[in-house]
């Protein structure tokens, strides 16, 4: 996870965060243009609003011409349905996390950071990406929530990092599930709890998932999937340790 490609002059959260100060849309604007991050209501989880991408495709484009480069695709600037389905669940269920030491892998957003932290929750929010990282410190503080953005992969870590660990949409590949799922093993051998969401891509674990919720929406897709009205949230058993 370690292999994404980031300008030099925005290789720190604070500097990613000064590259993406002009492409706000202002909040008075009725027609923003499609290559601008516009505060939305997430559809799953209307009580939180994030600073999305318009058009995925065209704010990419404004990035790349920023930057001067190709850069990887700002999965951060859409709320994608895992990450929804997370949220949901800590919202309507906080006692899951209340008071407890969570870290949201794979953060994008920070959407589940931020519902974990309304549900009175300590969050580390974390990512690989800069920008996301950026991204994460934004929406947390629009959102008046308690966040701590953390740029790395910690997916080296000894499992003990947090109480419990939030997956939404990491298993999206059998190559990012081959390296996840050790870490998360090693959490549940620390005593951690891993929950996690997914609209079924076909890369989480079959065995050793107790489902804890389903949820409909005909509008939790994105860009990539926006077939997707239908999303859950897992935990990992320990015995998957």
């Amino acid at each position: 996870m370690s292999d994404i490609i980031i300008p030099v002059e925005i290789q720190s959260p604070a500097t990613a965060r000064q590259f993406l100060s002009g492409m706000f849309a202002d909040a008075s604007a009725e027609d923003p243009t499609g290559d601008q991050l516009v505060f939305t209501p997430v559809a799953l989880v209307p009580e939180i609003s994030l600073y999305l991408a318009v058009d995925a495709i065209l704010f990419w484009a404004r990035l790349e011409a920023a930057a001067k480069m190709p850069l990887p695709a700002p999965f951060w600037a859409s709320a994608w349905a895992g990450g929804q389905a997370v949220a949901r669940y800590l919202l309507d269920n906080p006692e899951a996390v209340r008071g407890q030491s969570v870290l949201d892998i794979g953060s994008g957003s920070g959407l589940a950071a931020i519902a974990a932290a309304r549900a009175g929750a300590h969050v580390v929010a974390n990512d690989i990406d800069p920008l996301a990282v950026a991204s994460i410190s934004v929406n947390a503080e629009a959102n008046a929530t308690e966040v701590t953005p953390h740029l790395g992969d910690m997916l080296g870590g000894t499992g003990y990092e947090a109480d419990v660990v939030l997956v939404g949409d990491a298993f999206y590949n059998e190559e990012i599930a081959a390296v996840l799922l050790p870490y998360l093993r090693r959490v549940l051998a620390a005593g951690g709890r891993v929950l996690i969401g997914d609209p079924g891509r076909g890369y989480r674990p079959e065995q050793g998932m107790d489902l804890l919720a389903t949820y409909r929406h005909p509008d939790i897709g994105t860009f990539g999937d926006s077939n997707l009205d239908e999303v859950q949230v897992f935990e990992l058993r320990p015995d998957l340790a």
